[in-house]
């Protein structure tokens, strides 16, 4: 038995409805987000055994560079569903940063367990375009 679940992610442009992304999408379609947008991210979990120092470490991908970030979320008992909304973060603007980038999602525990891992492609258009 898995100590973790991930039940939903989603996300919310410039205060808007939430999106819900699909998990473990085959295709990985990339979903269009506007350039410039403030989004957030929610996600939603249970942990079937108690986990401390979890981690939520995403890489995103574009054009050859990596970038990294981890938000440290704690530790948690048994039970759920959690909920946590990752502090909002606003998109790159300009031509250069239009495109598709490859975002992986893990959330790893402090003694380094990996307890899950999504892949999902977003695609920043010009601003004119919505959500």
């Amino acid at each position: 038995m898995t100590a973790f679940e991930l039940v939903h992610v989603a996300l919310a442009a410039n205060g808007g409805s939430p999106y819900a992304v699909p998990l473990e999408s085959p295709d990985h379609d990339p979903v269009d987000l506007p350039e410039g947008a403030v989004l957030s991210v929610t996600l939603v979990f249970r942990v079937m055994e108690d986990l401390d120092g979890l981690t939520f470490e995403e890489n995103r991908r574009y054009d050859g560079g990596v970038v990294t970030t981890r938000s440290a979320l704690g530790g948690f008992r048994a039970g759920g569903p959690y909920e946590l909304v990752l502090p909002a973060e606003r998109l790159p603007v300009g031509h250069g940063s239009l495109g598709t980038y490859e975002v992986t999602g893990r959330f790893v525990d402090g003694d380094g367990r990996e307890h899950a891992r999504e892949l999902h492609r977003f695609r920043i258009v010009p601003q004119t375009n919505k959500v």
